[in-house]
């Protein structure tokens, strides 16, 4: 079984290098374009099965790259990291200091940690990898780089950020 992850196309909080969270806004059209290009390699995956995020973003960006009118199931598992009081603030020094240290102990009002982030993602992938499907996950940064870590050892001193993450529709091919 193949496992495929796109993250969601540009929004104006990516390009503002904001934390936009499950603040739930829609891809602008630089996303609308790297969605558009994204379907072109999507339609010549064999997929069984897409699985998405419920918040605008996801669903916009599904839409467009779903150019083989796949089934789609929506999935809260898939949403973003909660950024709490961080949510459409500017990324600052907490970013690469705290926010993504899978082993910080400092953490702001409502923001989920990064070991809750993992247990939601990683029981999801669990339960997912007994369909025997070729699934299309549709999803979020923060997201992304949990599911990239079902597959890989975090780095000893949990420091997310040294290991590249997911760009905007960039599309990663995982086997379960």
């Amino acid at each position: 079984m193949k496992l495929y992850v796109i993250r969601h196309g540009q929004t104006q909080c990516n390009l503002e290098n904001k934390y936009n969270c499950r603040y739930d806004e829609d891809i602008n059209e630089t996303g609308i374009e790297q969605a558009k290009n994204a379907s072109k390699c999507i339609e010549k995956l064999d997929l069984d099965l897409i699985i998405c995020s419920p918040l605008i973003r996801t669903k916009h960006t599904c839409e467009i790259i779903n150019i083989n009118n796949i089934p789609v199931v929506y999935d809260e598992r898939l949403i973003e990291r909660d950024g709490g009081e961080l949510t459409l603030t500017t990324i600052g020094d907490y970013y690469f200091k705290e926010y993504y240290n899978y082993y910080s102990t400092s953490y702001l009002e409502g923001l989920e940690t990064l070991p809750e982030l993992f247990k939601r993602v990683h029981s999801f992938l669990d339960e997912i990898k007994l369909k025997e499907q070729n699934i299309l996950l549709v999803t979020h940064g923060a997201v992304a780089r949990a599911i990239q870590f079902y597959f890989e050892k975090l780095p000893d001193d949990g420091m997310l950020l040294k290991i590249s993450g997911q760009k905007n529709c960039e599309i990663k091919e995982y086997h379960i």
